[in-house]
C-alpha cells in the first residue's frame, strides 16, 4: 500500500481543489443544486469516499495535516457573532419570538430523541448526541465544533458521526420543506398578501468588494482576530477555573456580539459587512472541506445503522412538530406555512436550505415579508442563544 503524508501547504492546496470541484459539481448536477448541498460537502465527501474505497483495496493511505481547520472554524463563528445586531431583532416582533421559542424547543426535543435512541440501540449517549441538535439545527459547523470537544473527551468518532448525520439532515431538509408547505397552503387555501412572485434578494444593497482598500481589509481582519483571541481565552478560563466544557467558538461568538452592539452605539469602527460576509463564506468553505475530506469511514462504518435510525426519527418528529404545533402557533396563515418550510430546512440542515425552501414556495405562491425577516434572523444566529447552552447542558449531563 502506498502511504502519503501531506504537509500543511499540500493539505490546503487539496482543500481548495476539492472546494472548487464541489462548486463545479453542484452547478452542473441539478439535484445537488436543487437540494442546496454546499460545495464543501460535495467535494470533501467525494474525496473521503474515494479514499475509503482505495483503502479497502489496500491501494493507498493518505494522512493530512489539518492544523488550520480549528482556526478557520473560529474565524467563521466569530463573523457570525459580528452579524448579530440587537436593533434588527426588534423588527421581528411577536412572530420572531414565537418562531425563536419553537426552534429552541425543537432543538431540546432533538437531543431527547438521541438520548432515548441511545438506550434503544445500546450505544454511547454522547455518540448519539451528535445526531441531535448539534448536527440537525447546528449543521456541519456545529458538528465540527462540538465534535472536536467530544473527541477531546474520548469520543473518537464524534466528528464523523456528526458530519454523516448533518449531511443526511441537509438532504432531507431540502426534500421535505417545499412539499410540506405546499400541503399546508393548499389544504387551508392560504393566500399571500404580497403577490410578488420574484424571489427576494436579501443583499441587493451590497457594494462591490472591488472597492475595498488594503487598509479596510486589514482593519476587518484585525477585528475578527482580536475577537477570536479574546473569546478563546475566555472559554479556556471558564473550562479551567469553573470546570464547565465550553468550546472556544462560544467565547468567540460572545465577544463578537458584545463588540458589534457596543460599536453600533459608539460608531468607533466601521464594519465592512460585504467583506466580512465574503470572509465568512471563505472560512466556512475551507474548514468544512478540510473536515469532510478527512472523515475516517473505517471507524464510522459500524455506526451507519444507528445514524440512519436516529436521523429517520428526527425527520418524522420535525414533520409532525411543524404541522401540528409550529404551524398553529405561528398563526395558521400563509406566512406561517412559508416559515414552516424554512424551519424544516434549517431544523434538519442549514440556513441556505431554509432560504432555498422558502424561495421555491414564494416563487409559486407569493412573497412573504415576515418569513424572510424572521427565519434568517433566527436560523443564522439568534438560535445560538438557546442551542449552545442546550447542547452544553446535555454534554455536561452525559459526561
Amino acid at each position: 500500500m502506498i502511504s502519503l503524508n501531506l504537509n500543511i501547504v499540500a493539505t490546503l492546496i487539496l482543500s481548495i481543489i476539492l472546494y472548487l470541484l464541489g462548486n463545479f459539481l453542484t452547478n452542473k448536477i441539478y439535484i445537488l443544486n436543487r437540494l442546496c448541498i454546499p460545495p464543501p460537502v460535495v467535494g470533501g465527501l467525494s474525496f473521503s469516499l474515494i479514499i475509503f474505497i482505495l483503502e479497502c483495496f489496500k491501494i493507498i493511505n493518505i494522512s493530512m495535516n489539518t492544523i488550520l481547520m480549528p482556526y478557520f472554524m473560529s474565524f467563521f463563528f466569530t463573523i457570525v457573532g459580528l452579524n448579530v445586531s440587537f436593533y434588527l431583532l426588534k423588527k421581528g416582533g411577536k412572530s420572531l419570538i414565537i418562531y425563536w421559542l419553537l426552534c429552541a424547543f425543537l432543538g431540546f426535543c432533538q437531543n431527547i430523541i438521541t438520548f432515548i435512541s441511545s438506550k434503544i440501540l445500546n450505544i454511547n449517549p454522547l455518540v448519539a448526541l451528535m445526531c441531535g441538535s448539534i448536527s440537525m439545527e447546528g449543521g456541519h459547523g456545529y458538528s465540527l465544533a462540538f465534535g472536536r470537544t467530544l473527541e477531546s473527551l474520548g469520543i473518537k468518532s464524534a466528528c464523523s458521526v456528526g458530519f454523516a448525520s448533518a449531511t443526511l439532515g441537509l438532504i432531507m431538509g431540502g426534500l421535505i420543506g417545499g412539499p410540506i408547505a405546499k400541503y399546508l397552503i393548499e389544504k387551508y387555501h392560504l393566500k399571500s398578501s404580497n403577490h410578488t412572485l420574484k424571489n427576494h434578494n436579501l443583499q441587493n444593497s451590497k457594494r462591490s468588494l472591488l472597492s475595498t482598500t488594503d487598509t479596510d481589509f486589514f482593519i476587518q481582519i484585525l477585528i475578527v482576530l482580536l475577537c477570536m483571541n479574546i473569546g478563546s481565552a475566555l472559554s479556556n478560563f471558564i473550562n479551567i477555573y469553573f470546570h464547565i466544557v465550553i468550546p472556544s467558538i462560544v467565547g468567540c461568538i460572545f465577544i463578537a456580539v458584545i463588540f458589534r452592539n457596543i460599536n453600533e452605539r459608539t460608531k468607533t469602527i466601521k464594519l465592512d459587512f460585504p467583506l466580512l460576509n465574503f470572509l465568512e463564506e471563505l472560512s466556512l468553505g475551507m474548514f468544512l472541506t478540510m473536515a469532510l475530506m478527512s472523515i475516517d469511514f473505517f471507524s464510522l462504518s459500524s455506526l451507519f445503522g444507528p445514524i440512519i435510525f436516529i436521523v429517520f426519527c428526527q425527520v418524522v418528529f420535525i414533520i409532525l412538530f411543524a404541522i401540528t404545533i409550529a404551524f398553529k402557533f405561528l398563526g395558521k396563515n400563509y406566512d406561517a406555512a412559508v416559515m414552516v418550510s424554512g424551519m424544516l430546512g434549517h431544523g434538519l440542515g442549514a440556513t441556505p436550505n431554509a432560504l432555498a425552501n422558502m424561495g421555491s414556495v414564494t416563487n409559486k405562491y407569493g412573497y412573504s415579508d415576515n418569513a424572510y425577516l424572521v427565519v434568517p434572523l433566527v436560523a443564522a444566529f439568534l438560535l445560538d442563544i438557546f442551542s449552545i447552552p442546550c447542547i452544553l447542558f446535555f454534554i455536561n449531563l452525559l459526561t
